[in-house]
């Protein structure tokens, strides 16, 4: 009975982290979306195909440095017609270079084009190696510098809350969370499945769903 008790109680705190998760990436898309004149150009968000937000993604080293995060993507659905069903993501990576300290970091990746959501789809894949990826351009008038990143499959944006003033993704890797994808649709399921097929949104992430809804309106793509 003990056992059964401590194992319910590991699955229910796991649940109320991916919930935490989940709230968490709602408040940082709206956040890096209304960062006035240093958010996400709207113009971009409307054309990206796919977005993965990761929440307070975490850097700590002394010289040697090593990057953290989980986090949740979601892609427009066939038509425009809505957004998918959030797919569990982590990243990890690492770093090298002249670091003290740690910090957390906002991080909203927008995948710009068929190429960039193969390789979100895919099993893993590696930042700036496997997909191209550039730090995006922020403020209301991108119109001078959007052809220039059009041509990376990924645009980067972060938002540092400790030493770090910023922080470059490329040679970070992303893949599924199959752990916590497990804990939102109570059996397992690939990024593939969730992205592309018809997954209901779970009630966890009806705040997430409502923040994409608000920031990011698939009609605007149309």
């Amino acid at each position: 009975m003990a056992g059964s008790l401590s194992t319910a109680a590991f699955a229910g705190d796991r649940a109320i982290k991916v919930e935490d998760r989940l709230d968490s990436s709602a408040a940082t898309l709206t956040d890096l979306m209304r960062a006035s004149d240093k958010g996400i150009p709207q113009d971009l968000i409307n054309k990206a195909h796919c977005v993965v937000v990761i929440p307070g993604m975490k850097k700590a080293g002394f010289i040697f440095g090593a990057e953290e995060g989980r986090g949740f993507a979601v892609c427009r659905r066939e038509g425009g017609s809505g957004w998918s069903a959030p797919a569990a993501m982590r990243t990890e990576g690492g770093s090298f270079g002249f670091q003290i300290g740690a910090s957390e970091t906002d991080v909203v990746l927008l995948i710009m084009n068929d190429g960039g959501m193969k390789h979100l789809l895919s099993d893993k894949f590696t930042l700036g190696g496997d997909a191209s990826v550039a730090a995006g351009p922020i403020g209301r008038e991108t119109t001078a510098q959007t052809d220039a990143m059009m041509n990376a499959e990924i645009l980067s944006y972060s938002r540092s809350r400790g030493l770090f003033a910023g922080i470059s993704l490329s040679g970070a890797t992303l893949r599924p969370d199959g752990e916590s994808n497990h804990v939102l649709y109570g059996r397992n399921a690939t990024n593939r499945e969730i992205l592309t097929g018809d997954f209901k949104t779970p009630a966890a992430a009806r705040g997430f769903e409502r923040a994409l809804r608000r920031e990011a309106p698939t009609s605007s793509n149309q």
